[in-house]
């Protein structure tokens, strides 16, 4: 299901998300995030995928390390590439992709940098990252959002998962096609801050197996918890509840 499939966010399902978003940072605190240039925070995104923070970052400080500039890992022999980003795992496949990446744009910009992104329409900046090797809808809304200061809004496995099982993400629809649904469903100046405490909460207590929903803040506006507080359905129905789709 694409966004385009279906209605924009309702006026009440807008000020559930408020209300949410509010009601997570009054239990988690104002949400921090250090600040890297675009580039590096593009690089960042890519060791990121499929492993943990604590992984990517250390990968990322061993390529900043060896390799002190952009220039310097577009150039290096990829074995020592590798080597530098081999705790974020995937390296043989992560390292090529990042050196791709870089030779593009020195090709295209003549510069290493992403800077003019700034100044570019948002839709035209979404595209141009979106051409370069790996980067799909979440990563460019990472870069344009953290670095840039642009409204869009990304979309992980944490947030889809606690988008939909709050019921402020429709049933059966993508992570791709759920980025332009949260942008019309959150005010842009709370993107950044309820991106990050949506991945929180995810890590924290709803979690992807076991939701710890009996100390989650906001299950009482939940519609997985609603679900899974619902009495069994009557003899005859095989005892069953009627498990909504997505959750």
């Amino acid at each position: 299901m694409s966004a385009k499939d279906i209605q924009r966010p309702t006026a009440a399902l807008r000020r559930k998300a408020v209300r949410i978003d509010r009601a997570l940072e009054a239990y988690y605190g104002v949400p921090d995030r250090r600040r890297l240039d675009p580039l590096s925070e593009l690089v960042l995104t890519i060791l990121s995928q499929n492993t943990s923070d604590i992984n990517s970052g250390r990968a990322f400080e061993r390529l900043r390390a060896r390799f002190p500039t952009w220039e310097a890992v577009r150039d290096a022999p990829l074995e020592a590439i590798i080597e530098a980003i081999r705790p974020a795992g995937l390296a043989a496949q992560k390292a090529p992709r990042i050196q791709r990446i870089l030779q593009r744009i020195s090709a295209e910009r003549g510069a290493l940098s992403l800077d003019f992104l700034a100044d570019w329409p948002l839709e035209a900046a979404k595209a141009w990252l979106r051409r370069l090797d790996g980067v799909g809808p979440k990563t460019a809304a990472i870069v344009l959002l953290f670095s840039l200061n642009r409204p869009a809004f990304p979309v992980d496995t944490h947030v889809h998962r606690v988008g939909t099982r709050l019921g402020l993400i429709p049933e059966g629809m993508s992570a791709e096609a759920a980025h332009d649904w949260m942008e019309a469903l959150v005010p842009p100046e709370r993107y950044r801050p309820f991106h990050l405490l949506l991945i929180r909460h995810g890590r924290e207590i709803c979690k992807a197996p076991r939701p710890r929903c009996e100390v989650c803040p906001v299950r009482r506006m939940c519609a997985y918890y609603r679900w899974r507080s619902r009495p069994l359905n009557p003899a005859g129905s095989g005892g069953r509840r009627s498990r909504p789709a997505g959750v």
